[in-house]
C-alpha cells in the first residue's frame, strides 16, 4: 500500500495490518505492507534544499510575474526576445509554492530567456528584480541539480508502465548525485545539497527493502545491480546488499510454503518481451550515465548450490540487455523457472 507520510495514514495502516495479520494475509507480519509515496518524499526533501537559495529563485519568480502582469509588458518582453535572437515558442512558467517541480520548470524556462530578461532590464527602469549575471549562474547550477529529481518524479509518476522496478535506480541516482554535489566548488550548492541529503537520509537511507527487491526481479538488473549500486556509493564494508538478498529469500520461502508448491528446475521460455516504453522511461535511461559501467560489472558474492530454488535459477540466468525496452510484467507472465 502506497501512502504519503501523514500521521493519520500511519494510524490507518497499523489498524489495517492488525486486521490482515489476524487472517494471516500478510507475509513477514506486514513488514513490507506500507510504502511511502516516492513523489511526496521527493517534494519534501527538495523543498528543504530550496530554502537555502531563496534570493535567486525569488528574483526569477518576480521577473516572470512582472512580464506576465500585463499585455503591454508581455509585448515588451517579446520585443526583447526578438532583439536577442531567441524564439518565443517556449512558455514562461510560473511556480506553485507547494510543488517544487513547478519551481524547476520555472527556472528552466527563465534560463532559456535570461538574455531577454537582461535586455529588458536595460530598457525598462521599472523592472526591478532582474537577477545579476552571477545569480543567473546560480540558477543554472540549481536547475541542473533539480533536473535529477525532476527526472525521478517523471519516472515515479508513470501510469502506463510498472514503476516499482524503477524505484531503486532512481533513488540511487539521487544519492549518487547528492554525494558528488556536496563536494562542489560552489558553497551555495554544498549548503543546498547538505540540506537535501539530511532529509534524504531520513526517508531513504535503506533504499526501501521491498522496492530493492523489485529491481532484482527486473531481468535487466537482478541482484548484481543492487550490489553494484552499493559499491558505487563506496559502501564496500557494508552488508546492505546481502541483507536485501536474505530478506528476499525469506519472502520467497514464505511464499512457497503458503502456496504449497515444490521448487522446480524447469527451464525458462522467453517470449517476445520488448514493448514500447513511455518517453519518460526512455529519457531517464538515456540520462543514466552513472550506470554505464554496470554492463561490465560482475558479482563475486554468489555461490553455486547443488539444489536450487526457482528464485536462484532466475538469479543465475544471464541478465537481459539493460538498454532493451522490456515489459517486466509480460516477462513474468511468459516465463517460469
Amino acid at each position: 500500500m502506497t501512502l504519503d507520510n501523514a500521521s493519520v495514514n500511519d494510524v490507518f495502516v497499523d489498524m489495517l495490518k492488525i486486521q490482515l495479520n489476524l487472517n494471516n494475509a500478510l507475509y513477514s507480519d506486514g513488514e513490507f505492507f506500507h510504502v511511502r509515496c516516492c513523489a511526496h518524499i521527493l517534494n519534501s526533501i527538495v523543498q528543504e534544499g530550496l530554502k537555502e537559495i531563496d534570493e535567486p529563485i525569488f528574483k526569477v519568480c518576480e521577473s516572470i510575474k512582472y512580464v506576465r502582469g500585463s499585455q503591454v509588458r508581455k509585448q515588451k518582453f517579446l520585443e526583447c526576445v526578438r532583439q536577442v535572437s531567441l524564439e518565443s515558442k517556449k512558455d514562461l512558467r510560473q511556480d506553485v509554492p507547494t510543488r517544487w517541480n513547478s519551481t524547476f520548470l520555472m527556472l528552466e524556462s527563465a534560463l532559456f530567456y535570461h538574455h531577454a530578461f537582461l535586455h529588458l532590464k536595460l530598457n525598462y527602469s521599472n523592472y526591478k528584480h532582474c537577477p545579476s549575471e552571477e545569480e543567473w549562474g546560480k540558477v543554472e547550477k540549481i536547475s541542473k541539480l533539480l533536473s535529477v529529481f525532476y527526472d525521478a518524479t517523471l519516472v515515479f509518476s508513470g501510469a502506463k508502465y510498472p514503476t516499482s522496478n524503477l524505484y531503486f535506480s532512481q533513488v540511487f541516482l539521487i544519492e549518487f548525485t547528492l554525494r558528488q554535489k556536496m563536494q562542489s566548488a560552489y558553497a551555495f550548492i554544498q549548503r543546498m545539497t547538505r540540506q537535501i541529503y539530511e532529509k534524504f537520509e531520513k526517508y531513504w537511507s535503506d533504499h526501501s527493502l521491498i522496492l530493492a527487491m523489485a529491481v532484482i526481479l527486473d531481468p535487466r538488473y537482478k541482484f548484481q545491480f543492487v550490489e553494484y549500486c552499493y559499491k558505487k556509493l563506496n559502501r564496500y564494508g557494508s552488508t546492505e546488499s546481502m541483507h536485501i538478498r536474505d530478506y528476499m529469500f525469506s519472502l520467497f520461502n514464505q511464499y512457497m510454503l503458503a502456496s504449497s508448491k515444490t521448487p522446480t528446475t524447469s527451464t525458462s521460455t522467453h517470449g517476445d518481451m520488448e514493448t514500447a516504453t513511455s518517453s519518460e522511461t526512455s529519457e531517464a535511461c538515456r540520462k543514466a550515465d552513472a550506470f554505464k559501467d554496470f554492463d561490465t560489472f560482475e558479482s563475486f558474492d554468489f555461490v553455486t548450490m547443488a539444489q536450487k530454488s526457482q528464485l536462484e535459477l532466475y538469479l543465475d540466468e544471464p541478465r537481459v540487455d539493460r538498454k532493451s525496452n522490456l515489459d517486466v510484467l509480460y516477462f513474468w507472465k511468459v516465463n517460469q523457472f
